[in-house]
């Protein structure tokens, strides 16, 4: 029998508030354990807490670029269970009246077109954080509780179960975190969590409109763990359906180095939080005024610049995918063309040479020690036959160490391409004297022996010979 899968996903992503959803204290991340907190935040008897603006101002983009209806009247509510990350013993979420509700992401995988479809999007705010003595929790002997992440605003986007695979799981993520950081209201960082994904998933016969039993997979936090976990569970479930066995509703983890996913507990229902109005917390109305107010603020986003750049700067598909993909690498291109580059050379060097400093690094593009101007002259020292495009694969690693500008770097280091036609001349019949066995194999119709010659030449001139300008030289005196 054959199976396809069913998957929804739960995304949580902090908001880049500067300080948390109902207290002063500041969303910084990375400070010393417990110095970012506060009696509100920690839970303590009396304290009130106070919504942040900000965080439903975010809610609301956030709402609109993902096509949502924004609820005039919603409402927070307490969620209850008990954790040691969490000091008030609840968290204040979002239930039945959650500040937006539909909407859809448009994603595409091997060429096709999907909507996968929203059911909803809530404010809440984030636990603490366990810091345990060793590697898991079942290896420790003590474990800690920072909470400077307690309080701080987290949006979850809930998807419909419209997802077939971990592909397209992955690529639904890859699409929303790009739309996140076009509207700068998160940065989607998922080694720091400020991104995090459960993925719900169950298998049913091909044909079949019925749901089968879920599992979750919680907490992943890379793209790639998610595809990965998505299809080893997905496997794991049809599997133990072909063999007569029964699916367990259960919360599962994913275990990178195993390429496993465990079991952890069975899988609570709502009905177990004992959810109910948060009586701290006046219900929210918010006024259409707001909601077109916040419209007109919303950016050019990633489909529409990526049509842009196609229809105006003449890039294919694929390029312009990939570069409007994160906005930082995108501002970077087109900053680098304003700066007087040709946008196909600019795309290529981007996505070539520029991309793998980048992800060596592990920088974003508008983190890069070499500027978009110094980048443009590099590729224009390349147009003006300056420089060879081998040659500038040379340079820009030492712009990226020292700073200096591309100018720079090949005067100081004498790399200005040779083109002049009598000293190349001179070089070429030296070049050709020594290599009688290379000159009598491409008089005998080998053509590319020349290939050979061509490398002795560049490795003379220590790359600065004018490739063009030696074929032609190297043709000439061959056929001769």
């Amino acid at each position: 029998m054959k199976y396809e899968s069913v998957i929804g996903l739960e995304v949580h992503t902090e908001l880049k508030t500067k300080t948390k959803i109902f207290c002063g204290c500041s969303t910084e991340f990375g400070a010393e354990p417990n110095t970012h907190v506060c009696p509100v935040c920690l839970g303590l008897p009396g304290c009130l807490p106070v919504l942040n603006k900000e965080v439903v101002h975010f809610a609301i983009k956030v709402g609109l670029a993902l096509h949502c209806d924004i609820l005039a009247y919603n409402k927070f509510d307490r969620k209850n269970y008990y954790y040691p990350d969490l000091p008030k013993n609840f968290q204040t979420s979002q239930f039945d009246l959650p500040i937006c509700l539909n909407g859809y992401v448009d994603i595409e995988v091997g060429g096709k077109q999907r909507r996968i479809h929203l059911t909803r999007i809530h404010m809440e705010e984030d636990a603490g954080k366990l810091v345990h003595s060793g590697a898991t929790i079942g290896t420790s002997d003590s474990s800690n509780v920072d909470y400077n992440r307690t309080g701080v605003p987290l949006l979850e986007i809930v998807s419909e179960p419209d997802i077939r695979s971990g592909e397209e799981a992955k690529a639904y993520l890859e699409k929303l975190r790009s739309i996140l950081q076009y509207l700068e209201v998160s940065d989607c960082r998922m080694e720091e969590g400020s991104m995090r994904c459960d993925a719900n998933i169950s298998v049913r016969p091909v044909g079949t409109d019925t749901l089968g039993t879920k599992a979750e997979i919680k907490n992943i936090n890379s793209f790639t763990g998610v595809q990965k976990g998505i299809e080893y569970e997905a496997v794991r479930q049809a599997q133990l359906l072909e063999e007569g066995g029964r699916i367990v509703q259960e919360t599962r983890g994913w275990d990178e180095n195993k390429g496993v996913t465990i079991s952890q507990r069975v899988k609570e229902e709502s009905n177990d939080y004992r959810y109910f109005p948060e009586p701290d917390l006046i219900p929210l109305q918010i006024s259409p005024e707001w909601i077109e107010e916040v419209r007109k603020e919303l950016p050019e986003m990633p489909d529409a610049r990526r049509r842009r750049f196609i229809d105006t700067l003449n890039l294919t598909e694929y390029d312009a995918g990939l570069l409007t993909l994160e906005k930082a690498t995108a501002d970077y291109f087109e900053a680098v063309v304003d700066a007087g580059s040709d946008p196909k050379a600019a795309a290529n060097w981007l996505l070539g040479e520029f991309a793998k400093k980048l992800n060596d690094e592990g920088l974003s593009a508008k983190d890069a020690p070499v500027s978009p101007e110094n980048l443009a002259e590099l590729i224009g020292l390349i147009a003006k036959g300056t420089i060879s495009g081998k040659i500038a694969k040379k340079v820009l690693p030492e712009m990226w160490v020292s700073g200096k500008s591309a100018g720079q770097v090949v005067e100081e280091q004498g790399l200005v391409q040779i083109s002049d036609t009598g000293e190349l001349e001179e070089i070429v019949k030296t070049v050709v004297s020594a290599n009688p066995q290379s000159v009598e194999d491409y008089r005998a119709g080998k053509k590319k022996a020349i290939g050979f010659l061509v490398g002795q030449i560049m490795k003379e001139t220590k790359g600065r010979a004018n490739p063009a300008a030696v074929n032609e030289l190297l043709i000439t005196i061959l056929e001769a």
